[in-house]
């Protein structure tokens, strides 16, 4: 081949080549203007967050506890407990017998006692009779005035050890009777903290007691929720541990705690329930018909473990807004956190990012939008 062939063909090559880069760089340059206009949108169905009544739902847990816990203490101390009659777990009456005490030395005490006040009421009869004689023979001029005034002081001091004796017997037969310890109530024993044989200090707790064996949920509550719960409600209550049982809201405190923000709320458990006390519990308490700000179920969405939803925003674009979920059904949630008025993506919001543009194709709850106009065909050339 010669030279000049060689040279040609060089030159055809280099501007092939000039050709083919030029081509590129300019549809390369398109995309970009085609992207900083706009790019492709993706297309949603939005709603407009409204503001209705729903039948609300205030969720809340805490720890079962009893209704009124009464202990059982000893009133008489220093003797035996020589029997125990009952168990933890055990459902007792009022004035059932729970331990007994050893009474011996009571019972000493009290027969010595009742002698006392035979003799203290035989020298009231004996200074009765000489009183007696006394002021006749004063009448009679046989007995001087300091006499009689000796007889007066020795009535009145027999009657007075008379009454010394009896209330005497009377404090010995009150000991007697607390050395059997007795429920004060009717109820159920949740603990036992004496055995057989032990010597009992007066005031020692011996047994703690429900009473009537009623339980009750100490509920915690938000503080923004809190208005909301009334006593008799009803409530549902449930534990994994224990099933569910119903109940209603017994009384709602006063005082909401200044750090956790947490009001409390004692649900009165049905009778039967497997609960015990110290378990944890949730309740779900019905509080009627309530307005709420709402949108549809679908637009909430969970970013980070958080719900919220994405606001459709004047300019198209989409503005991920966190809310709380303060009840929900298939159809509708109710939420705070977001205005009445403004409209939120639904179909297709779960594939939106932050700052997204979308195209509108139909309101959800309302009339479609009117469908753009179409370009008239032209007409056919004759």
């Amino acid at each position: 081949m010669s030279k000049t062939t060689r040279t040609a063909l060089k030159l055809g090559a280099m501007a092939l080549s000039a050709f083919l880069l030029a081509s590129c760089g300019g549809h390369g340059e398109e995309k970009t203007d085609e992207t900083a206009a706009g790019g492709s949108r993706q297309t949603v169905s939005a709603a407009t967050v409204v503001q209705t009544s729903l039948n609300r739902t205030v969720t809340a847990s805490g720890t079962v506890s009893a209704w009124e816990e009464v202990p059982v203490a000893a009133e008489t101390g220093g003797l035996t407990a020589v029997a125990v009659y009952v168990d933890e777990g055990s459902y007792v009456r009022q004035g059932q017998p729970l331990v007994q005490m050893n009474d011996v030395l009571l019972r000493a005490q009290l027969q010595q006692q009742q002698a006392q006040v035979q003799l203290a009421q035989a020298n009231v009869s004996r200074d009765d009779a000489a009183l007696d004689r006394a002021q006749q023979l004063k009448e009679r001029g046989f007995l001087s005035q300091a006499s009689l005034d000796t007889a007066l002081a020795n009535q009145r001091a027999s009657n007075a050890n008379l009454a010394a004796a009896r209330a005497t017997l009377a404090q010995t037969q009150t000991q007697l009777s607390q050395a059997t310890i007795r429920a004060p109530v009717g109820g159920l024993i949740i603990s036992r903290s004496v055995t057989k044989g032990q010597i009992i200090a007066a005031g020692t707790e011996l047994f703690r007691m429900v009473r009537d064996g009623r339980l009750e949920l100490d509920a915690q509550v938000p503080e923004t929720e809190l208005g909301l719960i009334r006593a008799g409600q009803s409530a549902t209550v449930s534990s994994s541990e224990a099933g569910q049982t119903t109940g209603s809201v017994r009384i709602v405190t006063p005082e909401v705690n200044a750090t956790t923000r947490l009001g409390l709320a004692r649900i009165s458990l049905a009778p039967g329930a497997q609960l015990r006390p110290g378990m944890f519990a949730r309740a779900d308490i019905a509080v009627g018909d309530q307005p709420a700000t709402t949108v549809p179920t679908g637009a909430v969405l969970y970013r980070e473990n958080k719900p919220g939803v994405f606001v459709v925003n004047g300019d198209s674009t989409v503005h991920f807004q966190p809310v709380t979920v303060l009840s929900r059904t298939e159809a509708q949630t109710a939420v705070s956190g977001v205005a009445v008025g403004v409209r939120v993506a639904v179909d297709g919001a779960g594939f939106l990012n932050e700052g997204d543009r979308v195209n509108v194709a139909q309101a959800v709850g309302a009339a479609p939008a009117a469908a753009p106009a179409q370009p008239t065909a032209p007409a056919a050339k004759k």
